[in-house]
Formats: C-alpha cells, structure tokens, sequence
C-alpha cells in the first residue's frame, strides 16, 4: 500500500531523473483550488473551465449564477472523499447473521426501518432539485450534492431490505412525507435555507441516531448498516456546516436570515412538529427506539431514559455544528430554543 512517505520519495526521485512536474502544481492550483467567478454568465450548460464557443444556443436559464448562494470551501477533497468511500448493500451486509427475532423488537425494528426508508427518499430528492437549477460553473457542489444522492439513494435501499428481510415488512410511514426531515426542507426555495434545514437540523438528528445503531442493533447485519450509514451521513452534514461557514465570511448580511431558518428547525426539533426526528417524542419512531434501546416492550421505561440521552446528545451534537459554523453566538443570546437549551446543559 502506498503511503505519503513512498509517494514523496517517488516524487523525489523523478525529479532527480529530470522529469518535469510542474503539472502537479497547476493541477492544484485550477482543478483542486478555489478559483471560481463570484458571478456565472453560462447560459449554454458549459462544462467549468472549457472554452466557450460562439453563437451557440442559449438554453441553462439556472436560478444559482452567484457564488455566494451555493458555495462552500474544500468540497472537491469531500467529494473525493465521498467516492472512496461507497459500498453495497448487496455485498457489504452481512445478511445472513439476521434471525428470529422476538415479535415487538421485530416490530420496531421494522418500523424505524421504514421511517429511515421514507426519510432517506426525502433527503435524495430534495437535492436532486437543486442541482440542475445550479450554473455548471459550480460544479464542485454539484459533485456534492450528486455524492449525496447517491449515498441516500442507497440508505433508502438498505433501510428497505432490512423491513423485509425477516418477514416483518415495512410499516407505517409518518404523516408529512414532505416535513419528514428539517423545517419544511420539501418547501424550500433557496439554496441555504434547504441547506440549514436539511444538513444541520435534519441530517445532524438523523447522524447521531446512526452514530449510536450500535445501542439499537441484533445483530452483524445492523450494526454494518448503521455503521456505514453514519460514515455517509457525516459527509452530509459536512455539506451543511462548509457552506454556512462560507456564508458567514462572505456573505455576512445574510446572518439574520439563516437565524430565521434555524429558529424554525430548533422549534421542530424541540417540538418533535413534522416527524422529522426520530427520538422526537410522542412519535411512532420513539416508542420503536424505547423498544429497541430497552429490549422489549416490557423494558419501554429503560429504553425512554436512554431515549432521553439521545436527545441530549442530539442537542450537544448540533450545538457543536452551530459553532464550528460560526452561528453559536445564538446560544449565548438567548436566541436558541429554551428546550434545547435545557438539553444541552443536560447533557454537559
């Protein structure tokens, strides 16, 4: 396996033999830099960096031509990072350490299944929208948000297989398919508003859960899931949190704004409002986590407190995604929802 030692000694070593490199260097600085336009003019579905050709048909009315709106630094090291990192559900699960199991854990094992099933669906074809409406200029946050597709398109297929393959298939789904993750991410217009809803409210609830499937698991099979699911939901997330950061230094005019989206996500979390949260209470996923996180029906009490815990951690999780965004100045302001306040000190 080559290391970083190897490859600079192979690097050394061309040199001495009188090889010019000087390609690695503008690969760097045009393809792996950050040396978009603020403004984009392509109106002609033009690949970035090719050279325009005259009196060619206009057709790419895109609704996203400022930087501003849509980007975020160092996301073509996370995509590159997202397409290392893909797996199979068909090949890396290891199915058949799945057996009986008992009827209520079964159960609920089936019906968090089918919420991350409906949960995963949503969070594929919202970005989906966005990424043609988006100049091709950008397209390193196109590749993002693809990547992203791409991993939530094999969630859902994985949540899936799980419901049906030990004969409890999929269960009810929540009410609001569209609420189902953020604050109203379906009805968003906007690129950062979909952003903040869906990849630091929603996805962030979401990732802790997959963080902590280890708790919830029977066996191989889930813990893999799980496992891997959270590797991909990190990513996401990472989307979120790149570009808010951007946001704040660059577009600082702004903050007021995505204050207002993050208000409405903080009511709905700390509220459970549109079933986004699984661990949020009074939810058909809750009682399935109380079940799963206690061991059976009869230990529903031991699995809410644990159910507790998570919450907390869930809170902890996204006030660390406020900071590193540089928006936790709302949890010093008093801005931040008490309830979630609460939790947090909880959790410290």
């Amino acid at each position: 396996m080559a290391t970083v030692d190897s490859r600079t000694k192979y690097w050394e070593q061309a040199r001495e033999q009188g090889f010019d490199l000087s390609w690695l260097s503008q690969l760097q600085d045009h393809v792996m830099g950050d040396g978009v336009e603020e403004y984009s003019a392509n109106d002609t579905g033009r690949v970035q960096g090719s050279i325009p050709r005259n009196n060619v048909a206009r057709f790419g009315a895109y609704t996203f031509r400022t930087k501003s709106e849509v980007w975020a630094h160092n996301l073509t090291k996370l995509y590159e990072e997202f397409i290392t990192r893909q797996w199979s559900s068909a090949t890396d699960i290891p199915w058949e350490t799945i057996q009986a199991l008992p009827e209520d854990i079964e159960a609920a094992e089936c019906q968090l299944a089918t919420f991350f099933t409906q949960v995963e669906f949503v969070a594929s074809d919202v970005p989906g929208r966005f990424i043609s409406t988006m100049s091709p200029d950008y397209q390193e946050v196109r590749l993002a948000l693809l990547a992203q597709v791409m991993d939530e398109s094999r969630h859902l297929d994985v949540f899936r297989k799980r419901a049906l393959a030990n004969g409890g298939g999929l269960m009810r789904m929540t009410d609001s398919v569209s609420d189902v993750v953020g604050g109203s991410t379906d009805n968003a217009r906007e690129f950062t508003e979909f952003s903040s809803r869906l990849h630091i409210t929603g996805e962030g609830n979401v990732l802790t859960l997959f963080r902590l499937g280890e708790m919830m698991a029977y066996n191989d099979a889930e813990k893999a899931i799980y496992r891997r699911c959270a590797q991909d939901e990190a990513r996401h997330v990472a989307i979120g949190v790149l570009h808010l950061r951007y946001m704040n230094e660059f577009s600082p005019e702004r903050r007021e704004e995505i204050h207002c989206y993050l208000d409405e996500g903080e009511s709905r979390q700390a509220t459970g409002a549109g079933g986004e949260n699984p661990a949020g209470q009074n939810q058909l996923t809750s009682q399935a986590l109380a079940v799963l996180l206690g061991g059976g029906k009869d230990k529903m009490d031991e699995g809410q407190n644990i159910l507790r815990a998570i919450r907390q951690r869930q809170t902890k999780e996204y006030f660390q995604r406020l900071k590193s965004a540089g928006f936790d100045d709302r949890i010093h302001n008093g801005r931040v929802s008490p309830v979630l306040l609460e939790q947090y000190k909880a959790a410290a």
